[in-house]
């Protein structure tokens, strides 16, 4: 959980210089969302490419496997030739999922901490003021260890809190206090707060809308990527077909239990990775990247022969000899 928390805290320098900016860490997550896309485009790249390349080869493979299907050893020599002749990469579209998913989990714990992962509030006087409220006469604690921090973002809403406390002002100096309570104030987001948990609202709250949002985009999108890429898909690997199809239900039961900013988060990456990839299916498309393929090979064939000399045939060469001696003789 150390590299989470370590990334967590890196995003988090990003998440607050995009609140300092808006000042709503609703329009905060977007942009920085764009920013992280940005950042994981030439891995999105490379995912699109491997899934176009795998599925322009399918002919070829299936060729493969006709001819050595009985001998699975050769089998798998002949497709590793293939693909290192083609430059493809058929584990491309899993290992390029594990960076998003690492943000992912890294904008969690920017979420989940963020007196010390985003405002990066000292960690010692952070937690002696979760422990300081939780002994408060009639306070009720959060049963989940990872959202003290915010049930302690969420007091700061309160003014007599923070004025009658000598804790935490011996805690914090003016400066914090303000950092605080200016952050506190910046999670409204359509009438809703994004340090909500919506397990804790119950089934049937408003705060639904999160878990729900992410299951329609992530299914959506999922939907809309399989007709798009209707040959790549058909030819993806098996994790890449687990997260297909796990990833929207996954992403519902997770929303359903952590801040709403997480799903809210989720939700407009979703949004985004569909533009993005839509984007991506028609320019790195499996006819595009054959086309690009044989245009590179008809040039590479043009340069070698121009290299070469012509080498005359016996008779080609009698006549070529004849028509030297007819241009001397005129001359």
């Amino acid at each position: 959980m150390q590299i989470f928390g370590f990334l967590g805290n890196i995003l988090g320098y990003a998440l607050w210089a995009a609140f300092y900016v808006f000042q709503n860490f609703g329009l905060a997550i977007i942009v920085f969302t764009i920013i992280v896309k940005l950042l994981i485009l030439p891995f999105s790249v490379k995912q699109q490419k491997s899934m176009a390349g795998t599925a322009r080869l399918s002919k070829k493979q299936k060729e493969l496997k006709e001819k050595y299907g009985n001998n699975r050893q050769l089998l798998q020599e002949e497709m590793n030739k293939l693909y290192e002749k083609e430059g493809i990469k058929p584990m491309g579209g899993c290992l390029t999922t594990i960076v998003p998913m690492l943000v992912l989990f890294g904008v969690f714990y920017a979420v989940a901490y963020p007196l010390t992962n985003t405002l990066h509030l000292n960690g010692d006087a952070v937690n002696s003021a979760v422990t300081y409220m939780s002994k408060i006469p009639g306070y009720v604690a959060n049963s989940n260890p990872n959202y003290q921090q915010i049930a302690l973002l969420d007091l700061f809403k309160y003014d007599q809190f923070v004025a009658q406390s000598s804790t935490i002002n011996s805690l914090f100096t003016a400066d914090n206090i303000a950092a605080i309570d200016h952050f506190s104030d910046g999670f409204g987001m359509f009438g809703l707060d994004l340090l909500s948990v919506p397990a804790d609202h119950g089934f049937w709250s408003v705060y639904l809308i999160f878990p729900a949002l992410c299951l329609v985009s992530n299914i959506g999108s999922q939907f809309i990527m399989t007709k798009v890429n209707s040959s790549a898909m058909g030819q993806q690997q098996g994790c890449m077909k687990v997260v297909m199809y796990l990833l929207p239900l996954f992403s519902a039961y997770i929303t359903y239990s952590v801040p709403s900013a997480l799903g809210f988060y989720w939700f407009i990456s979703a949004i985004i990775s569909l533009i993005q990839s839509i984007v991506l299916a028609k320019v790195l498309s499996p006819a595009k990247l054959t086309a690009n393929s044989e245009a590179r090979h008809a040039a590479l064939l043009f340069a070698n022969e121009a290299k070469v000399p012509y080498v005359y045939a016996p008779s080609e060469s009698a006549s070529a000899g004849n028509v030297n001696a007819k241009k001397k003789k005129k001359k």
